[in-house]
């Protein structure tokens, strides 16, 4: 981040394999792996397209302008990633005495056997993000780190243990890290 004359900015490089556009306060990105849009609106912030590059300008050196500044730098470079090279989520099956069973099927996450329930619970799947089960791992992708890490917190609360001591009933399906690809 630079300061031009009383104006915070930051410039974002975009790699040759992406496109951005840039209208008004909506930010378009198209990639390798898909394409992402994103409306980030603030009458104290400007985005515009400078070459090979995006550049969010502040328009007042107020902290709180200059954080958002930064802020929508991350969000460009996030849709960047996604688009290029796409996110990463690893959850891990966690049970005691009851083997659970998990699968996903369509837009919902499925998981049978869960404390020995008779009702499977379910999460849902946000549109765009792939689920892959094997064996204890679940491994989910996608291109918008946003949608990516709502479908890993829908499953790790969908096997949230209500009444129970957490120390004592770990069962669950838990968060065991998160990368870009």
């Amino acid at each position: 981040m630079s300061e031009v004359m009383g104006l915070h900015t930051d410039e974002i490089d975009i790699p040759e394999k992406v496109q951005v556009e840039v209208d008004g306060a909506v930010v378009k990105v198209k990639g390798p792996l898909g394409e992402l849009s994103r409306e980030l609106s603030s009458p104290y912030v400007r985005i515009v397209r400078n070459g090979d590059a995006v550049v969010v300008i502040g328009d007042t050196k107020r902290a709180k302008h200059r954080a958002l500044v930064g802020t929508f730098a991350s969000h460009i470079r996030n849709m960047i990633h996604g688009v290029t090279e796409g996110f990463e989520c690893r959850m891990r099956i966690v049970y005691a005495h009851f083997p659970i069973k998990a699968a996903a099927k369509g837009e919902v996450f499925v998981i049978e056997n869960f404390l020995g329930e008779k009702h499977p619970r379910t999460a849902k799947v946000q549109s765009g993000v792939k689920v892959a089960v094997k064996g204890d791992q679940v491994t989910i992708t996608g291109s918008d780190i946003e949608e990516v890490g709502q479908t890993a917190a829908n499953i790790e609360r969908a096997t949230r243990i209500k009444g129970y001591d957490p120390r004592i009933f770990q069962d669950g399906i838990y968060i065991t890290e998160k990368a870009g690809r």
